[in-house]
């Protein structure tokens, strides 16, 4: 079992995306997910650094991938789409509709968003091409063993969400834009003021989700860092590890130390990440917030 890193949900300014990737670079990652997944308007704002992305991760040795929207309304959405495949990288799906834009027996990676919840999904995917897919981080682990169960049968290496908050929801319309009584079309771009999400609580003041522009995630950290064992069992191929601001390839270095079991992933992410909350509810087969240690 070994690691990859996801695309970058957040808006970041052009800067920070090629510090991020430089960073990431010299971490013991095996493959990155790269490109704009949540909101297409924030697309132009840093494209020019993918060339540069996939240049610096390819030389450190990293396998890459392109990522697609997770949903695509535009007909320019749709023509972005169709030039993913003329990257020359594999591509990333995270809407079935991205697949009527691959040249035929093209291999793709499907992404944590797509609802591969059975068997059934996941042969029908590796018929298609699939090679690799991210499972939806709201699977317990009996399913996601089964699921691994039926990978393996099909040549399909399986993933499991393993660090971030977890991708729950999209939307058309843009929560951002709406908590500052904007519209989607005038947003003037203000998920940038929130680099790692917005956090929103009940009216009653609890803790609830993050808002990040169009997407809704959790508001803890979803972690695997008590369960690394059992999904190794499982047979699963990979833990994704979701970037976030701070110190993200330290969080990267620790994973790959837990994998050859040389530390406490718990303790060490509590370090990394002062003052995040953690969950592990989903995997375990309860509330996705809950905690649950193993």
């Amino acid at each position: 079992m070994d690691l990859t890193v996801g695309a970058n949900a957040f808006f970041w300014s052009a800067a920070a995306v090629r510090a991020f990737y430089a960073a990431l670079a010299q971490t013991p990652v095996a493959r990155v997910a790269l490109g704009e997944w949540v909101c297409s308007k924030r697309l132009p704002f840093w494209q020019d650094e993918i060339p540069h992305a996939v240049d610096t991760l390819r030389a450190a040795g990293k396998e890459v991938v392109i990522s697609s929207l997770t949903l695509i309304t535009l007909p320019r959405e749709r023509r972005q789409t169709a030039e993913l495949a003329e990257m020359g990288l594999p591509v990333e799906i995270n809407d079935l509709s991205v697949l009527r834009h691959l040249p035929d027996g093209a291999a793709f990676w499907v992404g944590p968003v797509v609802n591969v919840y059975n068997e059934g999904t996941l042969e029908w995917l590796a018929r298609r091409g699939a090679t690799r897919i991210c499972l939806p981080p709201e699977l317990p682990l009996a399913s996601v063993a089964r699921l691994a169960e039926a990978g393996r049968a099909a040549g399909v290496a399986v993933e499991v969400w393993g660090h971030g908050r977890a991708p729950l929801a999209i939307s058309a319309r843009c929560y951002h834009a709406r908590l500052h009584d904007r519209a989607k079309d005038s947003c003037q771009f203000v998920c940038a003021d929130d680099p790692d999400g917005r956090d929103v609580d009940t009216l009653d003041g609890r803790a609830f989700l993050t808002v990040n522009g169009v997407q809704t995630l959790g508001r803890a950290v979803t972690t695997v860092a008590h369960q690394i064992a059992e999904l190794r069992a499982a047979g699963v191929s990979a833990l994704r590890l979701s970037p976030h601001v701070g110190d993200f390839a330290g969080v990267v270095r620790a994973y790959a130390a837990a994998l050859q079991g040389q530390t406490d992933l718990g303790a060490d992410l509590a370090g990394l990440m002062p003052g995040a909350t953690f969950c592990d509810g989903f995997l375990a087969g309860q509330a996705g917030a809950a905690m649950t240690g193993g």
